[in-house]
């Protein structure tokens, strides 16, 4: 019996990835190679290859996301997007490679903190440097919410795993700090949501 393979989809991929790319494009515009850490179903990764056809996508993630990945990478068939790498922030080797930038959308606040702590170790080793570390999510700002929806939502993250949360800001730039990284912009998107972006220094 074949089984057949549905390409996974996220709806809140599709409504974001017009407001990120407003913001990371021309950030991009002289960078040639990007590791997306957390691509999840993939779509952000074929939608942002296609408009920046200049780079290199790389994507990654845990194993039992690369089926659906493969499926967009495949029906898309760009040039830019290798096949994903298998990444676990705290368990895997990390790619024995440097990129211009690193990209990651709505993973920090899924990660247990100890996740959190060894993405923001290990990752930023990987960046060229002048190279960028761009972050697309919700962020607490002086452990206060920006609202009342993201509220509700850390409320429903944790009740889904005590260990996710809304991170907040100042913790996450003190990381970035400790690994050599300056905060170079903050945006805020629709929907209450963020794009941090620090740079190699």
């Amino acid at each position: 019996m074949n089984i057949q393979f549905h390409k996974p989809y996220s709806e809140s991929c599709d409504q974001n990835r017009d407001p990120i790319l407003e913001v990371i494009k021309p950030l991009l515009t002289e960078k040639i190679s990007v590791l997306e850490i957390g691509s999840g179903t993939g779509q952000h990764a074929v939608y942002f290859a296609q408009k920046m056809p200049h780079l290199i996508w790389q994507t990654s993630d845990q194993k039992t996301y690369h089926e659906g990945i493969k499926l967009w990478l495949d029906d898309t068939d760009l040039d830019n997007t290798p096949p994903p790498i298998s990444l676990n922030v705290s368990t895997n080797t990390w790619p024995n490679q440097s990129y211009d930038a690193i990209f990651s959308a709505n993973a920090v606040h899924i990660m247990a903190w100890y996740n959190v702590v060894d993405f923001f170790k290990n990752a930023p080793k990987l960046v060229n440097k002048g190279g960028l570390f761009i972050l697309y999510g919700p962020f607490n700002y002086n452990q206060q919410y920006t609202s009342e929806s993201n509220a509700r939502f850390d409320i429903w993250l944790k009740q889904r795993d005590p260990h996710s949360a809304i991170r907040d800001f100042e913790a996450l730039d003190e990381l970035a700090q400790k690994a050599g990284m300056t905060l170079q912009s903050d945006h805020a998107l629709p929907a209450n949501n963020r794009i941090l972006v620090w740079e190699k220094t």
